[in-house]
């Protein structure tokens, strides 16, 4: 089973990106389960119809610790498996505990074993690694496959560098490589080529460049991925692209992360900064 971490900047697509990524890989016939990790538990609403799963916080608040597993693992499209970790209140407690609790239950309660027959565990993780409980997939070995979601846009780079010194650190004491970034668009310009040079810097490559279309949008107000609602759109191919990509995928790397003043004038190179 492969062990998949999404990250990248808050906000970047990384739940729209891994939910269609998951609807092109059951379409290669691979059976996927995606853990949201994030309070918001809005990391699987597209592949369960638009759904607002229980959280795996909120079954035990409400019923206690004695759950099974389809208490908190609900089917999705295409027989994947969806879960959702929750977190405390708004205001109160540490978001990262959900994630803690939700992979170390899902382990507890046999997910992951060999009878389940997965092919991949997908871990789409809040924001950047800027605590223990969001960087749980990576430093305690969860996840070995990560996947940084990009565009050109400054802040998003600079995130996705930071990410990168968070792998690079857990590298150093466990399997955890870097697989690639994947480039969301936001149509900035020479977004392709300044992506696949920042790729280049940090040791790893574009994996895969999705286009800017509002058929994403379209599809999330019909609550679910591209794929399935309009399968023969271009977009809907896009993310059978990505998928692919992934699976195919077997060059993963300890990166090696920008200075800022690099960072800075590589975006100056590609003209999104002035000098």
């Amino acid at each position: 089973m492969r062990k998949v971490a999404i990250y990248g900047k808050g906000g970047i697509g990384k739940s729209t990106t891994t939910q269609n990524t998951v609807a092109g890989l059951v379409e290669l016939g691979r059976k996927v389960m995606v853990v949201g990790c994030d309070p918001k538990a809005d990391s699987t609403r597209l592949l369960l119809g638009g759904l607002a799963q229980k959280s795996v916080l909120d079954t035990l608040r409400e019923e206690g610790e004695d759950v099974e597993l389809e208490d908190i693992r609900k089917p999705g499209y295409g027989e994947s498996w969806c879960v959702e970790s929750g977190g405390p209140e708004p205001g109160v407690g540490c978001a990262g505990r959900g994630i803690i609790t939700s992979i170390n239950m899902l382990e507890s309660l046999g997910a992951y074993e060999e009878s389940e027959g997965l092919d991949y565990a997908f871990y789409d993780v809040l924001g950047d690694v800027v605590c223990g409980g969001f960087a749980m997939p990576i430093r305690d070995g969860k996840a070995d496959e990560i996947y940084i979601v990009v565009s050109g846009e400054m802040m998003a780079m600079y995130a996705a560098n930071n990410i990168s010194k968070g792998i690079t650190k857990f590298a150093q004491s466990g399997n955890v490589r870097l697989g690639g970034l994947i480039c969301n668009s936001r149509a900035v310009d020479n977004e392709a080529e300044m992506i696949e040079a920042f790729a280049k810097k940090l040791g790893t490559k574009m994996i895969y460049f999705v286009p800017r279309d509002n058929d994403v949008q379209r599809a999330e107000i019909n609550r679910k991925t591209v794929i399935e609602w309009k399968p023969e759109a271009n977009q809907a191919d896009a993310y059978r692209g990505l998928a692919k990509a992934i699976d195919e995928n077997k060059d993963f790397v300890i990166p090696s992360p920008l200075e800022i003043e690099e960072l800075e004038q590589l975006l100056m190179d590609y003209g999104l900064l002035q000098a």
